[in-house]
C-alpha cells in the first residue's frame, strides 16, 4: 500500500500520509508523490481543492532522517524542494487536518495551507537549530510574519513543541477539534470551498497572497543554499548520528 493515499470526491482532492509505523515520516520516495500530485492538480478541472491530512494520533513526523541521510537533496530539482515549491506556489485552496505530532515540515508546509484544522492533541515543531540545521519552507520569513518577531525566535531558536491552542492564538490553525473530528472537518470545509466558483477563488487567494510569493520562493532558495551546506557541517552530523543512535547531541564543539 502506498505511504501516500490519494482520494477524489466532489472536486476534492485528498493526499493522506500513511505511515503511521514510520510516524508518517516524509522520504523521497513521499515528497515526490506529493510533488506529483500537487502539480498535476493545477491544470485538473475536475480537481478544486486539495487536503492534506495524517492519521489522528500523528500528523509527521517531519523528515525520515535514516532515509534523508542516503538521499540528501541534490539542488532545488530534488523531490522534497519540488513538494516545497509546489505546495507555495499552488494556486487553488489547500486545507490541511492535523493531528498529534507535526515537526520540522511537518509544521512548515502549514504555512502555505489556506485552512489548517488541528486536534487537541496536536504538537507543532521545528527543531532545525536542534538538528545543526536551519529553517526550510521559507519558515523563516512567514513564521516572523504570523507569529511576531519574539514568539517566532522562540519557536525557531529554541524549537520547542507548542500545541494547537498556543497554534490557534498566533493564527496558525482556524480552529481547534477532536482528534477523531478533525479530519472530517477539514474534508467538510473543503466540500465547502469546492462547491464555490474556482476562478473567485484562485483569484482571491492570489489577491491575498500579493506579492508574497516571490519573496516566499526567493527565500525558499536562499534557505535551501544554507541548508545544503550545513547539512555537511559538524553540527548536522553529531545531530544526525546521536539521532540515529538515540542519544543526546554534543554540540560543545560545533
Amino acid at each position: 500500500m502506498s505511504d501516500i493515499l490519494t482520494h477524489h470526491a466532489d472536486g476534492v482532492l485528498t493526499l493522506t500520509f500513511n505511515r503511521v509505523e514510520r510516524k508518517n515520516s516524509i522520504n523521497v520516495a513521499m515528497y515526490d508523490a506529493l510533488a506529483t500530485a500537487l502539480e498535476k492538480a493545477v491544470d485538473d478541472a475536475a480537481t478544486r481543492v486539495v487536503v492534506i491530512q495524517g492519521h489522528e494520533t500523528v500528523f509527521s513526523a517531519g523528515n525520515d532522517i535514516e532515509d534523508f541521510l542516503k538521499n540528501k537533496p541534490a539542488g532545488m530539482d530534488s523531490p522534497v524542494f519540488r513538494f516545497l515549491r509546489a505546495i507555495a506556489t499552488f494556486p487553488k485552496p489547500l486545507v490541511a487536518a492535523v493531528c498529534g505530532p507535526a515537526v520540522g515540515v511537518g509544521t512548515t508546509m502549514l504555512f502555505h495551507c489556506d485552512l489548517v484544522y488541528a486536534g487537541d492533541n496536536a504538537a507543532f515543531s521545528m527543531p532545525f537549530v536542534n538538528l545543526g540545521l536551519c529553517p526550510e519552507a521559507a519558515s523563516s520569513l512567514l513564521v516572523p510574519r504570523m507569529f511576531g518577531y519574539h514568539r517566532a525566535a522562540e519557536a525557531l531558536l529554541l524549537g520547542e513543541p507548542f500545541m494547537a491552542e498556543a497554534a490557534l492564538e498566533v493564527g496558525l490553525v482556524n480552529r481547534v477539534l477532536p482528534p477523531t473530528e478533525a479530519n472530517a472537518f477539514a474534508a467538510q470545509q473543503a466540500r465547502k470551498l469546492a462547491a464555490k466558483p474556482t476562478s473567485s477563488l484562485i483569484t482571491t487567494k492570489q489577491l491575498m497572497k500579493g506579492d508574497q510569493q516571490k519573496a516566499v520562493l526567493e527565500r525558499m532558495g536562499e534557505e535551501g543554499a544554507h541548508f545544503g551546506r550545513m547539512l555537511g557541517e559538524p553540527a548536522a552530523r553529531e545531530a544526525m548520528t546521536a539521532f540515529m543512535q538515540k542519544r543526546k547531541p554534543d554540540f560543545s564543539q560545533c
